[in-house]
């Protein structure tokens, strides 16, 4: 990442003396600043705060167009020299049309605005990408993204990395080809942030996330689309998480709640799921062997690994036909433990109102052939004919276990309330005889927890 962030600002750099800061007088030059300024190292907003095309703004208003030659330098010059020459409070505003990049792009100025025409309109395309980690890199605070989409990166579509008060709006990140495991990790990418809104976006053929948001703080992700992803949204160790009115569907894994080992972030909680869709997630697993969501077996609609505080309710789970639900902890991954701060056990969930249609009909991959397989083992012939809607591993923290009765207790454990007609099974994985003390009783699970509050963000109006 670092040779190609250098490789990319350094052909900013030699070519931003021909596109002056997007405020010269070439007639062949699209892009164009509204300023008051003779000099564009000195441009500075209008009385009335900006071009009626960026509306009512604090900074300049730099316009730009496709390049008129439909090549990818003009473009890569233009947009890259506009990042290297903004001011805070600027809004760097791309016209409907297609521009085409070669190089990874970067941002580190704070309170800057990127945004289009819509996500039809606006397209910024890395197909031709011959270097970079992902297709635009931006380190910065007060970032909004808006309106726009970015298509066929070699890497990560749109990362924000230890950025604060980060929206993006309307964003479309996509791989237009066939799910493929060379396609990006992953479309929205805020990793070590704070205070961040991500809505009414969408995302497809990501081969590990759709929406990842990862070691961050204070995050909802909203009103937004998630399909033909490995895994569709994905918050990852982050404490305070609001996940809502999203539609996730022909994905992998729809949702997915994880807490992994060895990161700079040592765990996550305060995660509410409510009032998502979550349908047909029966893709296919193209995600590159190794990585953790390799794992997900096709057909899973929500899954909660290793997780803490976490309270899904309001959602519908419809014909995911592997796992509607599933909650494990990292035991029953086959990757090592070796992080001796790393809690590897889910606890503390709350599940609650959700409406559960269909699945568990056909389950695919190494785990539904394992737990298809006990069931069947174990139960004989009063093993369900579909996998259960709600499959607990039962792996559980033994410091949180009740001696007397061997679940966990009340503060920690799995809370089961309100769920329609939703079926249960207990795996008991954790037994030293696997799957031995498989049970369908969701009795010990009938409990409640105080919900949990609602994610306020700071500094970001929602």
């Amino acid at each position: 990442m670092r040779s190609s962030l250098a490789l990319s600002l350094s052909f900013a750099l030699v070519l931003s003396p021909l596109v002056s800061a997007c405020g010269g007088d070439d007639d062949d030059d699209d892009s164009t600043v509204d300023d008051t300024g003779d000099d564009p190292g000195d441009d500075v907003a209008d009385d009335d705060g900006g071009s009626d095309a960026c509306g009512d703004i604090e900074g300049r208003c730099i316009e730009l167009s496709p390049a008129d030659d439909g090549g990818a330098g003009g473009d890569q010059e233009a947009l890259q020299t506009a990042f290297i020459d903004a001011l805070p409070g600027d809004v760097i505003l791309l016209h409907a049309g297609t521009y085409e990049f070669t190089l990874g792009l970067s941002l580190d100025v704070d309170q800057v605005t990127l945004r289009g025409e819509g996500e039809a309109e606006t397209v910024l395309s890395f197909l031709g990408q011959i270097e970079g980690a992902q297709g635009i890199l931006i380190t910065a605070d007060d970032f909004t993204a808006e309106d726009f989409a970015i298509e066929d990166t070699a890497g990560d579509g749109l990362k924000v990395e230890g950025g604060a008060r980060i929206v993006f709006r309307g964003v479309r990140a996509e791989w237009t080809g066939e799910q493929a495991e060379d396609n990006g990790a992953y479309g929205i990418y805020p990793v070590q942030c704070t205070d961040i809104l991500i809505e009414e976006s969408i995302v497809r053929g990501a081969s590990d996330a759709g929406i990842y948001v990862g070691q961050s703080e204070r995050a909802v992700v909203r009103n937004s689309t998630v399909e033909n992803n490995v895994a569709g949204i994905e918050i990852e160790n982050t404490y305070d998480a609001d996940v809502y009115g999203n539609t996730a569907t022909a994905n992998t894994g729809g949702i997915l709640v994880f807490n992994l080992p060895d990161l700079q972030v040592e765990s996550g909680g305060r995660t509410r799921v409510y009032d998502n869709d979550i349908f047909e997630n029966n893709g296919e697993n193209f995600a590159p062997a190794g990585n953790t969501v390799a794992q997900v077996p096709p057909g899973t609609g929500f899954v909660a690994l290793s997780a803490h505080q976490v309270e899904v309710f309001g959602n519908t789970f419809t014909d995911n036909m592997s796992f509607q639900v599933g909650i494990i902890s990292y035991y029953l991954t086959p990757f090592p433990l070796e992080d001796d701060t790393y809690d590897p056990y889910s606890d503390t969930l709350y599940f609650h109102d959700n409406v559960f249609v269909g699945g568990g009909d056909m389950p695919s991959g190494t785990l539904g052939a394992v737990v298809r397989g006990a069931l069947d083992t174990n139960l004989g012939v009063d093993a369900p004919e579909t996998i259960p809607d709600i499959s607990f591993d039962h792996i559980l923290n033994p410091e949180q276990v009740d001696e007397k009765t061997g679940e966990l207790l009340p503060d920690f454990n799995i809370c089961l309330q309100d769920n329609g007609d939703a079926d249960f099974v207990s795996l008991d994985a954790g037994a030293e005889v696997p799957f031995a003390g498989i049970n369908l009783d969701a009795t010990p699970f009938d409990c409640a927890h105080d919900p949990l509050p609602a994610v306020e963000l700071d500094g970001v109006p929602l």
